[in-house]
């Protein structure tokens, strides 16, 4: 039996525009320059605090656990508010179930908020397991996540699928095929760069890609 891990922001939903408002509250609360949402496609990825990191000025980093205090205050409230399922995600999973794909959620997005959010958004889909960043495990690339989602299934062959080199890398250093999307926060570039194993135009060459030649 096969399995599809999906990333969660940039992959399954357009999370930015939610991200970017935590992380621009904080920084005006502290009294630093905010950034416009665009920017943050390049500093998400890694999980929370690395973003609050990231988006503080260079010689402001010691106020990451500050941000990041004030990050998840605004994001608890707020992490729903614009966010949406990328066009034919939801039918593309719904495919894969289908034809006995299971599905799971590794995501650097803390865990209380991950499976909130997919549950809101897909309470229909059936993952056998939704996992975030907590302080357990480490992040992506670290394979750990995926490593905890294979154990518990008799898999055949195993897929992660996501819009990063985070995504890529963690493939990879579990040992398992690639996906990237090219609808995500970094573009099809980064994805060639970092050595996808495939790299999908839309979800639903997802479902191709993993279902070919069966019938």
């Amino acid at each position: 039996m096969k399995i599809a891990v999906f990333d969660l922001d940039g992959t399954i939903a357009d999370t930015l525009n939610d991200l970017a408002d935590a992380v621009n509250y904080g920084l005006e609360t502290l009294g630093f320059p905010v950034h416009e949402c665009e920017k943050y496609k390049y500093m998400v990825g890694n999980g929370a605090k690395t973003l609050c990191f990231r988006a503080l000025p260079d010689d402001k980093k010691e106020y990451t656990e500050k941000l990041h205090m004030f990050f998840n205050e605004y994001y608890g409230e707020h992490f729903l508010d614009r966010v949406k399922l990328y066009p034919e995600i939801k039918e593309t999973l719904t495919k894969l179930s289908e034809n006995n794909v299971m599905l799971a959620v590794a995501t650097n997005k803390p865990q209380i908020f991950a499976v909130k959010m997919v549950s809101v958004l897909l309470p229909d889909i059936k993952f056998i397991k939704v996992l975030g960043g907590c302080e357990e495990r480490p992040k992506k690339p670290y394979p750990d996540i995926i490593y905890e989602i294979l154990e518990c299934t008799g898999f055949s062959e195993a897929f992660m699928v996501g819009d990063s080199n985070v995504d890529i890398d963690t493939a990879k250093n579990a040992g398992i095929t690639s996906i990237g999307c090219a609808w995500g926060f970094r573009g099809r570039e980064e994805l060639i760069r970092s050595g996808a194993d495939f790299i999908a135009e839309t979800p639903n060459d997802i479902a191709e890609f993993i279902l070919k030649g069966e019938s």
